[in-house]
């Protein structure tokens, strides 16, 4: 009987230089499905692309009937108006250039509708300013700080933003945006208990632009980790971004979570330095580098535990070196996908055990043609 290779090993690894980062699609599109099967209807979903950053991996979900997407870049932004995706929210306040390249997008690409953030009445007027000269409305939401302490304007003071915006000759407010990335307990009901605690506002100020307004402000809230939690409220658009590939940190901290693996870093021993460490050729520039070691963890080396990193050493600790020769494989889970995913230019796709392709990873970049 031919023994079968675990999920993650590619029979052709041979093939690829490493380090690399290797993506599963069948993976992939099992968390798009599991995401999907979390709410009452697709139109509740508006994925956060910037942990993927790739035209395939947003195909995927437009094939699963995702229409609306949130970014944080110009770029991002780009790419997915390049593969006709309806509705893209660039979520984040654009000052100085960005202004510019955002009204060029919409011009470029009239089929696909933008929207950006805003949180002050001073910028607003700017952006209406600069709407005006191009002839272009420009749809806005107003950013929320619910409590992240990053961006947006305090809930208590939006209305006022609101009716602000509302009046301007150029800008449309749609609806409103809150990210409580800071909600992340590992335990779901602290979680539920704490998004319901600062969702409350948000839903407060909603209430007082219908009621003030006669319009239904959409709302855009959350990430991974509180996807849970507004995955059945009404009238919500979710926003996580991490799902689609999953990572080491969501995984143990999220353990409720059901989404699977779906993106490694491959990784090769380049030297047996003494009986009891190794080094591999992992360095800062392959894997995140912002939380302290260990910031990858081996699937078919769980006992190797980094002691040391730089540019393009990981240097780890193993209980026999002597079960390891140069040249080994190391398939990684990464602890922060999002951010390891924009250090490579590529993806190795693979299917069946087998690298069969590769997916650019466009939105990388911080410029594709705009």
């Amino acid at each position: 009987m031919i023994e079968q290779p675990d999920w993650y090993q590619i029979t052709n690894v041979a093939e690829i230089d490493s380090p690399a980062l290797v993506v599963y699609p069948e993976r992939v599109k099992q968390n798009i499905r599991l995401l999907k099967s979390r709410v009452k209807d697709v139109v509740a979903l508006r994925p956060h692309i910037k942990t993927n950053k790739m035209a395939e991996v947003c195909q995927l979900m437009m094939a699963e009937g995702i229409q609306k997407f949130k970014c944080a870049t110009i770029a991002e932004a780009e790419m997915l108006a390049m593969v006709k995706a309806p509705d893209v929210l660039l979520a984040y306040q654009p000052v100085g250039p960005k202004v510019l390249r955002l009204l060029q997008l919409i011009k470029t690409y009239p089929s696909t509708q933008f929207s950006c953030l805003v949180d002050n009445i001073q910028h607003a007027d700017s952006l209406n300013w600069q709407s005006a000269i191009e002839d272009i409305q420009l749809n806005v939401f107003i950013d929320l700080n619910v409590g992240m302490n990053r961006t947006g304007i305090a809930p208590c003071k939006a209305l006022n933003l609101f009716s602000h915006c509302a009046h301007l000759s150029n800008l449309s407010p749609r609806g409103l945006h809150g990210y409580d990335g800071h909600v992340n307990d590992t335990d779901s009901k602290l979680r539920q208990e704490k998004s319901d605690k600062e969702f409350a506002h948000l839903q407060a100020l909603a209430d007082e632009i219908s009621s003030e307004f006669n319009f239904q402000p959409i709302i855009v809230a959350g990430g991974s980790p509180s996807f849970v939690t507004h995955a059945l409220r009404e009238n919500v658009e979710c926003s996580p971004g991490t799902f689609v590939f999953w990572d080491w940190g969501y995984k143990q901290k999220l353990p409720d979570e059901p989404y699977d693996f779906a993106a490694l870093v491959i990784s090769r021993v380049i030297s047996v330095i003494n009986e009891h460490t190794i080094c591999t050729d992992l360095g800062h520039k392959s894997v995140a580098a912002e939380n302290p070691l260990p910031r990858v963890h081996f699937l078919n080396a769980p006992d190797a535990n980094p002691i040391g990193q730089s540019e393009e050493h990981l240097v780890l600790e193993v209980p026999d070196a002597a079960k390891y020769s140069v040249g080994d494989v190391f398939y990684g889970v990464p602890v922060h996908i999002c951010p390891t995913v924009a250090l490579y230019e590529r993806a190795i796709v693979i299917e069946n055990n087998n690298a069969v392709g590769e997916w650019k990873v466009v939105a990388r970049d911080r410029k594709i043609t705009i």
